[in-house]
């Protein structure tokens, strides 16, 4: 079998071509459906895929396993913060296992790939396959309900099994052993990742390093529910979200919540009609009246809108001290920021804008930090909200989620010159929006203004809102839908080594174009979704290319009295 060249995108939390062809081969062996084969880079969270689903069917599991637990595994912490219902027994093999009323996990290590020893007890089989990751599968047609949600959690909470590991283990997988592990030299790549993260974020708290920007988030707001159970017993926990970000943000933030009876979602409308500063105003009031614990997560700039809120502002009302009905002191706010599109502005250093008010950072590693080579992300706290980092770091680490060798690598080479590249994309972008702007005034642009860019603001990214037609709302928007996907279509094929349909950001190279509404915020409500294009600029392009081919667009597809509108 001949496999197409594939660049690590953020993708391989789904899964890529090479696991794709792993799974199918360990199931093709067993004679299983290849769906119900799993691969993971962390060797829990499988497992925890499946505590989910049962704690929300209220279904107990049994745990059986045959050697050492997976580091990091905590009983205790699994059953108290995430509140999974399980037993643990320890078995010299997995024949003559008693009837158990619910879910029996057979959990193992180092077995031979695709040897499993499945049968009609057991519903799920975990093989931990040495540092490369897990492979799950799901045994039995009445468990085919499962595969879906642990794919979704797959998805939202880690990654699949990298790229590189999984060719390890293909290559184990046909007889041949090859692993490359000690090629890596982790603790000299991992201190020059958390020094350059330091130095990149005018931060000294602790930095954590996760498998990618979703396994950061995860760790980020397990780690606050873990320390709000602890320091603020009996009170509600409020994850506030704009309903309008990133779709695994909003969806990651949900399903947490449904695991919880005191854990719950509000919305937060930042952009467009709503401003941020006066909407968290509102959301706060509102959760100190309730006497609960506030967590606030939100994009600056903002997605896809690339709007930056007045900072000072946000500042204020962050910090402003509220109170509860009865009168007592509120519990002040803790405010993850997502900084992807600008990680190299400076928000948490003891001189910069949010040092007073509780505040971590913390960046999808596929974007500007690894100019889209893998998926690793990383996180930082100011000194205010320094003390919460020990608990992130220790539901990172039962996840098994912190970045994998390799990943400190990329890092370790592309973080050095993080800067400088997004100094040079922005240039290539405020060159094609000036110009977008002048062969097409009526399109929308959103993008950072000048005095912004000048603050340090300068992303690669816009959003280009293009002029429109029709009679009603409805004909006016199937028209910018179509204008869309005319442009995208003209450019990736016009331009196929440069302009690709990829929903990333900060790559070394060429140009990327999507849609939110049907990439990254596709879990989102209908109702808050931007059908518009966002588009990513890289420092290397050929940008009078792009020039060329949007002026074809502009001549070709929009009337005369849609670029004068």
């Amino acid at each position: 079998m001949i496999l197409a060249p594939f660049r690590l995108i953020d993708y391989i939390r789904l899964g890529h071509p090479l696991s794709s062809v792993l799974e199918w081969g360990i199931a093709k062996m067993n004679t299983t459906p290849s769906e119900n084969v799993i691969t993971f880079s962390s060797q829990t969270i499988p497992l925890f895929a499946i505590l989910r689903k049962n704690l929300i069917q209220e279904k107990k599991t049994q745990i059986l396993y045959t050697h050492e637990l997976p580091s990091g595994f905590d009983s205790e912490a699994l059953k108290s913060v995430y509140h999974y219902d399980f037993e643990l027994k320890q078995v010299n093999d997995f024949n003559n296992i008693p009837a158990f009323d619910g879910s029996t996990i057979a959990l193992t290590k180092n077995n031979a790939l695709g040897q499993l020893a499945l049968n009609n007890s057991i519903d799920f089989y975990i093989n931990i396959v040495s540092d490369l990751g897990s492979i799950l599968v799901v045994n039995g047609a009445h468990n085919n309900a499962y595969v879906s949600s642990i794919q979704h959690v797959r998805r939202r909470e880690t990654i699949a099994m990298t790229p590189a590991n999984t060719l390890i283990a293909l290559k184990q997988f046909v007889g041949h052993q090859d692993n490359q592990s000690s090629k890596h030299d982790k603790q000299k790549d991992k201190a020059a990742v958390l020094q350059s993260i330091q130095e990149i974020t005018n931060t000294t708290s602790k930095a954590i390093v996760a498998s990618s920007g979703l396994s950061t988030q995860y760790a980020i707001v397990m780690g606050l529910i873990d320390y709000a159970f602890e320091n603020h017993q009996g009170k509600a926990v409020k994850i506030v979200v704009p309903p309008n970000c990133y779709g695994g943000t909003n969806d990651q933030a949900r399903r947490i919540a449904a695991c919880y009876n005191n854990v719950s979602v509000m919305d937060l409308p930042v952009d467009g009609d709503h401003d941020m500063v006066q909407s968290i105003d509102l959301v706060l009031e509102n959760i100190a009246k309730e006497d609960a614990i506030p967590y606030i997560i939100a994009e600056i700039p903002t997605n896809p809108r690339v709007e930056v809120p007045d900072l000072i502002a946000l500042k204020n009302v962050l910090s402003e001290q509220r109170t509860t009905a009865n009168g007592s002191n509120a519990i002040a706010p803790v405010f993850i920021l997502d900084q992807t599109f600008c990680p190299n502005v400076h928000f948490l250093g003891e001189d910069n804008i949010l040092s007073s008010v509780k505040s971590i950072a913390y960046v999808s590693g596929s974007k500007f930090p690894s100019g889209g080579k893998c998926t690793a992300g990383y996180c930082v706290a100011n000194n205010k909200a320094a003390h919460l980092m020990d608990k992130i770091e220790e539901h990172l680490l039962l996840c098994d989620n912190e970045a994998t060798d390799l990943q400190y690598e990329i890092l370790a080479q592309q973080l050095p010159s993080m800067n400088q590249r997004i100094k040079d994309a922005y240039l290539n972008t405020r060159k094609f929006v000036d110009f977008i702007q002048k062969e097409l005034p009526a399109a929308k642009i959103n993008f950072v203004s000048e005095e912004l860019a000048n603050e340090g603001f300068t992303p690669s990214v816009f959003s280009l809102d293009l002029p429109t037609k029709g009679d009603t709302a409805e004909e006016r928007e199937l028209y910018k839908r179509t204008l869309n996907n005319h442009l995208i279509n003209l450019m990736i094929t016009k331009i196929p080594n440069e302009s690709k349909y990829c929903v990333s950001y900060g790559q070394l190279k060429g140009c990327y174009w999507t849609i939110p509404a049907t990439s990254t915020q596709g879990t989102t409500k209908e109702d808050d979704k931007d059908y518009i294009a966002r588009v990513a600029l890289s420092p290397d392009m050929d940008l009078e290319l792009h020039k060329k081919i949007f002026l074809e667009f502009v001549e070709k597809h929009c009337p005369v009295n849609l670029i004068e509108q």
